[in-house]
């Protein structure tokens, strides 16, 4: 065997080579002891600190050793309950707009923003005046709220317009408020927007590149007001899989206890976990974090095909299987053409020209011949016994739903 680069062998020797030497605390023991000795103990800062090294010492041991197939990190599987994103909303107005804004005949709530807004500058305007204005758009402003935003935090914003505006491109949005599902004031966003399209228009011809209608704001928001997070108030926190599933949060639980001690994490069903935390906001936050970084191998996802009826997509998952079956398949048009036929009267006749059509109705339909499809067992196997049908992926939507109804489709059909 091959000897390891010199940076691997001091890795290797600081991870088996027994350590009697204090580690942030008195330790009698080497640490390469048995495990079961260690997930003994309480959750305690030591035992945080001792998770941390063993998490890295495990990452250490990854670069040497093969990975772990479907092995992926807590922080992918699960969110802590109450760490979550807020959306927020608000109505604003673009100026500076050549000529691509707003047309405020067919826009009045435009025209009524800017006088309203007028008014609160102190500018009034005369009863009756009507506005002919190019350059201004009514635009609606959404932003998400991160977790733990505190006030004076910047954050990005999306401006699309809501009016007949042909370009926010070159416009600004003004100070806008930002308001949450309460209806009350988080942020407000004001700045220069950032279209990624362009167009022009001339004679009555017009070209256009991407989207000219939606901008963004880089930290186009200050945060204005804290969305408290209540992570630290109990001695438990919750975990929350993004996707419902028995065998992972069996894994979840196995990983954690493994790690910190038997009864640390307990699962409450497929999706939500409850584990014990230090109280501290310190040692609460080095607990999460050894938490984020543990490796779990998760389970075989469940076989499903998505199938997308309006742009005729399919999408399938490693785990779809087919059982033999066999598939005919033919197809059946309808052509229906017009032949315009003019008949002319006799010369010198009294009669008139007349313009009549011919209808001319055609239906084929094409021959199916019988495939047999062998059973697959894997992904690749699944797509060249569907290539060997040689139907278009509408046709393909239809011979899915019969294989499912046949039972030979091995998977989850969702149409979306």
């Amino acid at each position: 065997m091959a000897s390891l680069p010199p940076m691997f062998r001091f890795m290797t020797r600081s991870v088996t080579r027994p350590i009697n030497r204090p580690i942030n605390r008195p330790i009698n023991r080497p640490i390469n002891r048995p495990i079961t000795r260690f997930i003994t103990r309480p959750v305690t800062p030591s035992v945080i600190v001792s998770a941390a090294l063993m998490v890295a010492a495990s990452f250490t041991l990854s670069l040497i050793a093969p990975a772990t197939a479907h092995a992926e990190r807590l922080k992918d599987l699960a969110t802590v309950q109450g760490v979550r994103n807020n959306q927020l909303s608000g109505y604003g107005i673009v100026v500076g707009l050549d000529g691509t804004g707003d047309q405020t005949t067919q826009t009045p709530f435009t025209v009524q923003s800017i006088a309203s807004m007028l008014t609160q500058m102190g500018v009034n305007l005369p009863p009756g005046q009507q506005l002919q204005l190019k350059n201004v758009a009514a635009v609606m402003v959404t932003a998400v709220l991160p977790p733990f935003a505190q006030p004076g935090q910047e954050i990005d914003v999306t401006v699309s317009s809501i009016g007949n505006a042909k370009s926010l491109r070159g416009g600004t949005l003004l100070m806008t408020p930002l308001k949450g599902a309460d209806n009350r004031i988080y942020a407000m966003a004001q700045g220069n927007l950032l279209v990624g399209g362009a167009g022009a228009s001339a004679g009555g011809s017009k070209t256009q590149i991407n989207h000219l209608l939606a901008g963004r704001i880089s930290s186009g928001a200050t945060v204005e007001r804290e969305v408290p997070t209540a992570i630290g108030n109990t001695d438990t926190i919750t975990l929350e899989l993004k996707a419902s599933d028995f065998a992972n949060a069996a894994r979840v639980v196995q990983a954690i206890n493994r790690i910190f001690g038997e009864g640390t994490a307990v699962a409450q069903n497929g999706r939500v976990i409850r584990v014990r935390a230090p109280e501290g906001d310190s040692q609460r936050v080095s607990f999460l974090a050894a938490l984020e970084e543990l490796d779990i191998g998760t389970a075989k996802a469940p076989a499903k095909v998505i199938v997308n009826a309006r742009t005729g997509s399919i999408v399938m998952n490693q785990s779809v299987t087919l059982e033999p079956c066999a598939i005919a398949h033919g197809n059946l048009s309808v052509v229906i053409s017009s032949t315009p036929v003019i008949s002319q009267p006799n010369p010198f006749g009294q009669g008139q020209t007349v313009v009549a059509e011919k209808a001319d109705i055609a239906i084929r339909k094409d021959g199916g011949q019988l495939v047999l499809l062998q059973a697959g067992v894997s992904l690749s196997d699944v797509v060249k016994a569907l290539n060997a049908v040689g139907v278009t992926p509408q046709d393909l939507l239809v011979i899915l739903q019969a294989m499912k109804s046949a039972g030979s489709l091995r998977a989850e059909l969702e149409i979306i």
